[in-house]
C-alpha cells in the first residue's frame, strides 16, 4: 500500500511537471483542480504514505523505502538534462530509468523481503528481481510510446519526444541516424523536430534493440528469483516478467 502511494503521489507531480491533461485514459488531477491543488494532493499522498511507514516500526525499511523518494526527485533532475557522448547517453538513461521506476519497484521488494527474512542475500536477490523487472516496465513503456496508438496508451503518442525526451528508441536510432545527434542536444524543440526523430525512429532498428534491452532484463529478472527455492509465489513473479514484455498498454 505504501509502495502504491508513493507511486500515485509522484504520478501527480508527474503530470504537473509535463503539463499532462490525461494519465491512462483519465483526466489527471492538474487539469482538473489546477497545479497548486494537484502539487498539495502529491504532498498529502506522500505524507501518508511516511506516515504509514512510520507504523511498521522497522527503521531499515524506512530507510530502503526514503531511498525510493530521494531516487524519484533525482531521477527527476536527470530527465532534466542530456549528455554530449553517446556512450555516457545511454548510460544516463538508464541510470535515470532506475531512479524514476525501478528504485520503486526494487526497494519494495526489498523492504518486503527484510519483514519477513533476515537472511542478507535473499534481500539482494529481491532488490534484483525489482531493479531488472522495473528497467524492463520502463523499457517497454519507451516503446510503447512509438508503437501504441493514443486510445490503448491514454495518452497521446509520442509525448516523450513532444517534452524533449530521448528514450531507448531514440538513443538507438541515433546510431544509424547520427542526424538524431543535434536534435536530442535541442530536446527536439526545433520545428519538425519531433516530426523528423518520430520517422527516423520507425525506420531504425530502435524500437526492436529497445525491445531485445527489455527482453535481456527480464532475463536477469527470471536468474535472480530462481535462485530462491520453488514456489507458486515464485512461478508467479517469473510470470509477471512475461507480463511486462507483452502488455500493449
Amino acid at each position: 500500500m505504501i509502495s502504491e502511494m508513493i507511486h500515485t503521489a509522484s504520478l501527480v507531480h508527474d503530470d504537473v511537471i509535463d503539463g499532462s491533461n490525461k494519465r491512462r485514459g483519465m483526466t489527471t488531477i492538474n487539469e482538473v483542480w489546477g497545479e497548486r491543488k494537484a502539487i498539495l494532493a502529491g504532498d498529502f499522498i506522500l505524507s501518508a504514505a511516511s506516515m504509514a511507514l512510520a507504523r511498521i516500526g522497522n527503521n531499515t525499511v524506512v530507510s530502503v523505502l526514503s531511498q525510493v523518494i530521494e531516487d524519484l526527485v533525482r531521477g527527476e533532475f536527470m530527465q532534466l538534462g542530456s549528455k554530449e557522448n553517446e556512450s555516457e547517453r545511454f548510460k544516463h538513461y538508464l541510470e535515470k530509468t532506475f531512479k524514476k521506476t525501478a528504485s520503486l519497484i526494487a526497494n519494495s521488494c526489498k523492504a518486503v523481503s527484510i519483514l519477513v527474512n533476515s537472511d542478507p542475500e535473499v534481500q539482494e536477490i529481491a532488490f534484483q528481481y525489482g531493479r531488472n523487472v522495473g528497467i524492463a516496465f520502463q523499457l517497454v513503456d519507451d516503446v510503447l510510446d512509438f508503437t501504441a496508438c493514443a486510445s490503448q496508451l491514454g495518452k497521446p503518442s509520442a509525448t516523450d519526444l513532444k517534452l524533449g525526451l530521448a528514450t531507448g528508441p531514440v538513443l538507438f536510432a541515433c546510431q544509424q541516424f547520427p542526424e538524431l545527434h543535434a536534435m536530442i542536444m535541442r530536446r527536439f524543440s526545433t520545428t519538425g523536430d519531433v516530426d523528423r526523430a518520430w520517422q527516423y525512429v520507425l525506420e531504425s532498428d530502435g524500437v526492436d534493440q529497445t525491445n531485445y534491452l527489455a527482453q535481456s532484463y527480464c532475463r536477469e529478472a527470471i536468474r535472480q528469483i530462481s535462485l530462491l527455492r520453488p514456489s507458486p509465489e515464485r512461478d508467479a513473479l517469473i510470470r509477471l516478467t512475461e507480463m511486462v514484455l507483452t502488455r500493449d498498454k
